[in-house]
C-alpha cells in the first residue's frame, strides 16, 4: 500500500502526521488518474471511447478537489496557503509579495488582494469551501 511508505517509524509518527501522509498519498494518486486519463483521451480516435475517459477524468478532478478541501480544513499551513493564492486573480507569482505587502505599485497587486477587495470566493472573512462555491 503506498501511504505505508512513510519516511521515518510509524510509531514515531503522531496520528495528524499519519492522516495528512494519507491524504496526500490520496491526492497525489488523484491528480496522477487524472494526467493518465487526460493523456489517454488526448490519444484515443475512438469519440466515445474518448468522452468516457474525459468523464472519469473529470471524477478524479473531483476527488483530488475533495481531498484538498480536507487538508484545507485539517493543515494549518495548507488553509494559509490555499488562501493566499486560490481564486486569486493576476500573476501567480507576484501573490507572495502583495501579500507581504512588498509591492509599492497597485497594479501588481493581484485582484483579490487589493486592500477593501472581498476575501477568497466573493466571502467575507476569506472563509470558502466546496459548499460555499456551489451556493454562489
Amino acid at each position: 500500500m503506498a501511504s505505508e511508505h512513510l519516511h521515518a517509524p510509524r510509531e514515531r509518527l503522531q496520528p495528524k502526521t499519519i492522516l495528512m501522509h494519507q491524504a496526500i498519498v490520496s491526492l497525489m494518486e488523484e491528480l496522477e488518474a487524472i494526467d493518465w486519463y487526460q493523456q489517454r483521451a488526448d490519444d484515443c480516435d475512438d469519440p466515445a471511447l474518448k468522452e468516457v475517459l474525459l468523464h472519469n477524468m473529470r471524477e478524479e478532478v473531483e476527488h483530488a478537489a475533495m481531498v484538498m478541501e480536507w487538508l484545507r480544513r485539517n493543515g494549518e499551513d495548507f488553509d494559509h496557503q490555499m488562501r493566499t493564492y486560490l481564486f486569486s486573480g493576476g500573476p501567480i507569482t507576484e501573490i507572495e509579495e502583495a501579500e507581504s505587502g512588498q509591492s509599492s505599485d497597485p497594479a501588481k497587486v493581484p485582484e483579490g488582494h487589493r486592500e477593501g477587495a472581498p476575501a477568497a470566493g466573493g466571502r467575507g472573512g476569506g472563509r470558502f469551501s466546496i459548499g460555499a462555491m456551489k451556493k454562489e
